[in-house]
C-alpha cells in the first residue's frame, strides 16, 4: 500500500516449524484504522499480515486493505518498490499514471517501478484488496539484502536509467496463474488460484523458493508437524526460506486461496 519502513503484525502468530523457522499465520481481523492514505480524506481500515523482516526473498509488506463506499486510496508514484494489488471483493477503479481501468474480484494489478498507481471505490460496498510489496533488487542492494537474480536480468548500461514505468492488469481468475516477468525485476515468481478438494491436502516446502497463501473460500487446516491452526477465508499463511506446512480443507468443503512464490537465493544456487 505504500513505500514506507514496514512493522510486523504483532497479532501474527507463528507455528513452529521443524526447526528451520515459523511459519507465519495471520489474518484480517482487528484491522487498523487509517485517514488519509496517499494523501487522500477518508478512512482505510489496513492490516499487515506478514513483515519482509521475517523473510528472505525481498518481501517489503504483505497486507490486507479496504475502503468503503466512495473510498480512495491515493495515487503515488512507485520508485523503490514493485507492488501487487488483487482485489478480494467490491468494485472499483484502479489509475494507472492517470489511467482510469475498471477492477472486481479476481482483479490483479501489478504495479513495477516509475508508475503512479491509486485506487478508487466506485461501487456500493466495500473494496477489499490484498497487497504484496515487493522491494526492487537496487533497493534491496542498498538495504544489504540478498535476493535471487532479478528477472529479467537489468543490463549494466540501463542501471542508472530512470525506472520506465510498467503496469499490467490481469484477471486472475480467468488467466489462473501469471508470472509478473515483463513488469516486475525483482524475484516474485507467480501468482495463482489454487485448490484443494474437500477433505484433501497439499504440501508447500520453501526450499529455494519462499510462499504467501491467503484463503479466499472454504474452511481448513494448516499443520507443520508440531502445530495446527485453522483456516478460514481471510487467513494468510506465510513460508519463510527453510519451512514447510501442509494445508488441508475440511470434509464438507474445499478451499480456495491466492498463491505467491518467491524466489530466494541460497548458497551454491543460480536461482
Amino acid at each position: 500500500m505504500s513505500e514506507t519502513a514496514y512493522a510486523p503484525a504483532p497479532e501474527a502468530q507463528p507455528l513452529s516449524a521443524y526447526g528451520g523457522g515459523d511459519v507465519i499465520i495471520g489474518d484480517v481481523s482487528g484491522p487498523a484504522h487509517i485517514h488519509g492514505v496517499h494523501g487522500t480524506t477518508g478512512v482505510t481500515r489496513w492490516k499487515a499480515l506478514a513483515s519482509g523482516a521475517d523473510l528472505r526473498g525481498g518481501w517489503e509488506a504483505v497486507e490486507w486493505a479496504c475502503v468503503p463506499p466512495g473510498g480512495v486510496s491515493g495515487e503515488h508514484l512507485h520508485t523503490r518498490t514493485e507492488e501487487v494489488y488483487f482485489i478480494l471483493s467490491g468494485t472499483g477503479e484502479i489509475y494507472l499514471d492517470g489511467t482510469a481501468h475498471p477492477i472486481a474480484p479476481g482483479s490483479m494489478v501489478l504495479t513495477g517501478l516509475g508508475t503512479v498507481h491509486g485506487l478508487r471505490n466506485t461501487g456500493d460496498s466495500d473494496l477489499a484488496w490484498l497487497v504484496i510489496e515487493m522491494r526492487s533488487p537496487r533497493f534491496s542492494a542498498e538495504l544489504g539484502a540478498t535476493d535471487a537474480p532479478a528477472h529479467p536480468p537489468v543490463p549494466a548500461s540501463a542501471k542508472e536509467e530512470p525506472p520506465v514505468p510498467t503496469a499490467r492488469l490481469h484477471d486472475l481468475r480467468a488467466e489462473r496463474s501469471v508470472s509478473p516477468a515483463g513488469v516486475f525485476t525483482g524475484p516474485l515468481r507467480t501468482l495463482s488460484l489454487e485448490t484443494v478438494d474437500a477433505s484433501g491436502t497439499v504440501e508447500l516446502t520453501a526450499d529455494g523458493r519462499e510462499h504467501m497463501v491467503f484463503v479466499l473460500s472454504g474452511t481448513g487446516w494448516v499443520e507443520n508437524g508440531s502445530d495446527t491452526a485453522e483456516l478460514h477465508p481471510g487467513t494468510a499463511v506465510t513460508l519463510p526460506l527453510g519451512t514447510r506446512a501442509r494445508i488441508g480443507a475440511d470434509r464438507e468443503d474445499g478451499l480456495e486461496f491466492f498463491h505467491a512464490e518467491v524466489a530466494v537465493a541460497t548458497p551454491g544456487s543460480d536461482r
